[in-house]
């Protein structure tokens, strides 16, 4: 996946950018579809990771990595 650097006041671009990312993580593999998520949480509350299953069969797992002034560094997907 590319990352793509939209300006802050550029609103409508990067709502487009911040749309096409999380499409692209979350789409499933092909043949499959998402019929459940789980989450799982860190102890200061931000969210560590969302699994995505088909059934009881484990898709991909996205793991939320934070800053420590509590913004959100990297999402990556296993």
């Amino acid at each position: 996946m590319t990352s793509q650097e939209v300006p802050y006041w550029r609103y409508e671009e990067a709502y487009k950018a911040i749309h096409s990312a999380l499409s692209g993580l979350m789409a499933p593999p092909a043949g499959k579809r998402i019929t459940r998520l789980t989450f799982t949480w860190n102890a200061d509350g931000t969210l560590r990771t969302i699994k995505a299953f088909m059934g009881n069969e484990p898709l991909f797992t996205l793991t939320f990595s934070w800053n420590a002034n509590g913004t959100l560094q990297e999402v990556a997907r296993t």
